[in-house]
């Protein structure tokens, strides 16, 4: 059996793709799971051969889960599956370790098949973005200074990014005057708009 853990903040969607995989008979669900946290702490409790995981969630991003997965339980393998047919996000997720990428509009059928093919460590990606990944810019920013755009672009200001994040605000202002510059942008808000394009948040 491959067992499977599931990270999708959707409820309606992470009870149909759980529903979708424990009918097949080589593929067992352990558990499904609303942030990235949670889904962390069940790699943690079951080791499954297969996370499946989103991108968009809250508490921690499905790339940070990636990362998280790959350092601490290097056996699990992860397949992201996300709306995002952006080639940025899909070149971050292989950096961060995923073996697998797929798009939700994808057949239903290809994700229990992604899942044996993943799980047998081989590596699948959408073919809609196989062939752009390398044609496309390579992400300029540094991890912190990605947090503090990603943020500063939901509204957060110096003030509370410098509380929060436990920096002066003349520490913030340098991380966001370099991530403008970097992406050629006039402000934080244009900054944040072009990266999230470019799927860089």
């Amino acid at each position: 059996m491959i067992r499977v853990v599931l990270a999708e903040d959707q409820s309606m969607l992470r009870g149909a793709l759980e529903a979708l995989l424990s009918i097949e008979p080589d593929i067992e669900v352990l558990g499904s799971f609303s942030d990235g946290e949670r889904a962390l702490q069940a790699v943690g409790m079951h080791l499954p051969e297969v996370l499946v995981t989103d991108i968009e969630m809250p508490k921690m991003s499905g790339l940070e889960l990636t990362a998280r997965v790959k350092e601490l339980y290097p056996d699990t393998r992860v397949l992201i599956q996300t709306t995002f047919a952006r080639p940025g996000y899909l070149r971050r997720a292989l950096e961060a370790g995923a073996s697998g990428y797929l798009l939700k509009d994808r057949p239903s059928e290809e994700l229990a098949d992604a899942v044996r093919r993943v799980s047998r460590g081989d590596r699948v990606v959408d073919p809609q973005l196989a062939s752009q990944i390398w044609s496309t810019e390579k992400d300029p920013l540094t991890d912190r200074e990605r947090l503090i755009l990603r943020r500063a672009g939901d509204g957060e200001t110096t003030a509370e990014l410098a509380r929060s994040l436990r920096l002066t605000e003349g520490t913030v202002r340098n991380y966001l005057s370099e991530a403008i510059s970097k992406l050629h942008a006039s402000n934080r808000i244009e900054a944040a708009r072009i990266a999230r394009n470019k799927g860089w948040l």
